[in-house]
């Protein structure tokens, strides 16, 4: 049986829960987001609180996975999600221009991404690089983007890489 899914999702005051269709839209003090939400499992908004159910047994994953979107929407809504990243390399900087980043890590030419809309990209420095927003999906998935330009590498550690990641230097050439 799904143990996430029989979790119980206790509702903020400031946010509201709609199901229209087959789209659930929820609305808090940072935003709004929308959502398809499979119909085979039902929710039931009681006193603040959403519990979910499903038809039938072969729906054990599904179960788990639309409660916690909803509850990852719920607090996209309310607190928001905050990706950093951090430059590592000689002459690598970023710089934030609106919803335009420009990457120079160490290509013949500047990288340019557009971050999606309901992203935020900001640079504290040259070399730190913050993507925030409500949608933990966009977050994750434009975060993931910038780190696709330049990946770290295992023998020098340069890249372009989480704040919190771990990179696992090798030895090069001349190991014993």
């Amino acid at each position: 049986m799904s143990r996430i899914g029989l979790k119980t999702i206790v509702v903020p005051g400031s946010v509201t829960v709609t199901k229209k269709g087959d789209n659930l839209t929820v609305k808090g003090p940072k935003g709004e987001l929308t959502r398809y939400f499979d119909p085979r499992i039902t929710f039931a908004q009681k006193d603040g609180k959403i519990n979910f159910s499903r038809s039938n047994e072969n729906d054990k994953p599904l179960h788990g996975t639309e409660r916690a979107n909803l509850a990852s929407m719920i607090e996209g809504v309310v607190k928001g999600y905050k990706k950093t990243l951090k430059l590592v390399g000689v002459g690598y900087r970023a710089q934030a221009q609106g919803d335009k980043l420009t990457l120079n890590v160490g290509y013949s030419h500047p990288v340019v991404l557009t971050a999606p809309k309901g992203v935020n990209v900001k640079t504290s420095s040259a070399t730190d690089i913050e993507v925030s927003g409500i949608s933990k999906q966009n977050v994750g998935q434009f975060a993931a983007e910038i780190r696709d330009v330049r990946p770290p590498e295992p023998y020098k550690g340069k890249g372009i890489r989480y704040t919190n990641e771990y990179v696992r230097r090798k030895e090069g050439k001349t190991g014993k």
